[in-house]
């Protein structure tokens, strides 16, 4: 496990299609995202106001979605300047389904 992560908190942020959207779409930054002009959107990340309008929602529910994200470990977020930027976490997101595939294996 990594860093402690708590495996409750990892399943609950999957178990949302907003949030596993969030992953797939963070998965290619700059397919999805090529327009963000404030950072490089594969190498800094993605900004949060971008990530809410590609989900049809208001940046509350946005931030709520990522806030359970990055508490699952599944994304990191920075801030720079005024704008905080989303980055996913692919070690962790890896770790999480080798222990799940231990955990539901028959073996």
């Amino acid at each position: 496990m990594i860093d402690g992560m708590d495996r409750s908190t990892q399943m609950k942020a999957l178990a949302s299609e907003p949030r596993v959207t969030i992953l797939r779409l963070l998965a290619e930054p700059a397919a999805h995202f090529g327009h963000q002009w404030s950072a490089d959107a594969a190498e800094f990340g993605v900004c949060m106001t971008l990530i809410a309008e590609a989900l049809g929602v208001a940046q509350p529910t946005a931030s709520r979605h990522l806030d359970i994200l990055r508490q699952a470990g599944f994304i990191r977020v920075r801030r720079h300047m005024k704008w905080s930027y989303c980055q996913r976490d692919d070690d962790a997101i890896r770790d999480y389904f080798n222990w799940l595939s231990r955990e539901l294996s028959l073996a």
